[in-house]
């Protein structure tokens, strides 16, 4: 009999490309079940969709003076109340549960009985949005102490990337096992170039700390060679700023021709749709250290498309791009830094990364990281 397996995630399953990824990797090796918000009936395992927690003006008044007076715990229940599972699955009897997002861990700790936790730690939480001055003041301390209370209960830990994966060893004493955001293996083969153009391409959530503006700034400096589609997708639960967000890059993108904002496609079919182009383009400037330390679904995404990328001097991707020689990386993260890489490439050049990717994403891939993935549940579930 299979053991049973529960994964928690407070985001919509049908966009989380990693939870979903991580769920697949499992579904046929335990009887797993999927707590997640806007959740479908899917094959091979359980979807149980939770409403999100309906944060009125009282409920964030009240849950502000918790965080200020850092009665955490308080403060968890009026932000995340979804205690309520440990009660209607207490029947269940799961020996593994997977937390997403440190959020998750009260929770996962709330069910009765003996079940292992692993935390799946998709950003480094203390400072993930360290650059906001009300975050700092309301939730670095919250997430700080939900990682000092819980991080030590932990049967198994992972996250995205090494320089995540040392600064919570530094801090919490627990280097996790790192499964990067890398997309199922693709067999396709790169798109041909079309003469006198090069086709750039950028996907992904739209919030205006990413700096999306700067790579239509970046194409005044790029020649009538070159073309920029912008697939977006707007954030869950966005606040209005982040939610016209979209809007205002329409409206700059309005004056240049060669620019196009065009709208989300499902995740399945975002490496189909990105091999349609030459090159996948991402400057992210590192204004917090998540950002400085991002390996991205997008990065994993182009090479699986089988595109040339182009990148700022972000570590773990340069190492990347660097390593398979896919690529350039701009000397800084200017607009004039990027376009002056892009600037020289010719058709040759291009085709070659194209090819390079090809190779990478034997890799780089989804199948990879679900046996890494596989091991790490394996091992907690048998210790």
């Amino acid at each position: 009999m299979k053991k049973k397996l529960l994964v928690i995630v407070l985001s919509n399953f049908r966009h989380d490309a990693r939870v979903r990824r991580q769920v697949l990797a499992l579904k046929d090796h335990y009887e797993t079940t999927v707590v997640c918000f806007s959740g479908e009936k899917e094959e091979g395992f359980e979807v149980i969709s939770i409403t999100p927690t309906n944060l009125t003006f009282l409920r964030k008044a009240i849950a502000s003076v918790f965080l200020l007076l850092r009665w955490y715990s308080l403060a968890h229940r009026i932000l995340h109340n979804y205690y309520y599972l440990a009660d209607d699955l207490s029947g269940r009897n799961f020996d593994i549960i997977i937390a997403n997002d440190v959020e998750t861990l009260p929770i996962a700790f709330r069910f009765p009985g003996h079940a292992r936790v692993i935390f799946d730690a998709h950003e480094y939480a203390p400072r993930h949005f360290e650059d906001k001055r009300s975050w700092r003041i309301f939730f670095q301390g919250f997430n700080t102490w939900l990682c000092r209370k819980y991080i030590p209960k932990v049967s198994g830990m992972m996250t995205v990337g090494k320089g995540l994966a040392r600064e919570y060893e530094k801090n919490f004493g627990r280097r996790p096992v790192v499964v990067m955001n890398a997309n199922v293996y693709t067999d396709i083969q790169p798109s041909q170039l079309h003469a006198g153009k090069i086709r750039l391409v950028h996907h992904g959530i739209a919030t205006p700390s990413r700096r999306l503006e700067l790579m239509i700034e970046m194409m005044r400096h790029l020649d009538e060679r070159f073309t920029l589609d912008l697939i977006l997708l707007k954030p869950g639960f966005a606040s209005a700023a982040t939610a016209g967000y979209i809007g205002d890059l329409k409206q700059l993108a309005a004056n240049d021709s060669r620019i196009t904002v065009r709208d989300p496609v499902p995740i399945t079919q975002v490496v189909r749709t990105v091999n349609t182009y030459d090159i996948g383009v991402f400057l992210l400037p590192p204004i917090n250290f998540n950002y400085e330390n991002t390996l991205p679904n997008k990065l994993f995404d182009f090479i699986q498309g089988r595109l040339a990328v182009a990148i700022g001097p972000t570590p773990e991707m340069a190492e990347i791009v660097e390593q398979y020689h896919i690529g350039v990386i701009a000397s800084d993260f200017t607009p004039v830094a990027l376009a002056k890489k892009l600037m020289p490439l010719t058709a040759s050049d291009i085709t070659s990364f194209k090819n390079r990717s090809a190779l990478a994403a034997l890799d780089l891939n989804a199948e990879k990281n679900a046996a890494i993935i596989l091991h790490l549940v394996n091992e907690v579930t048998n210790a």
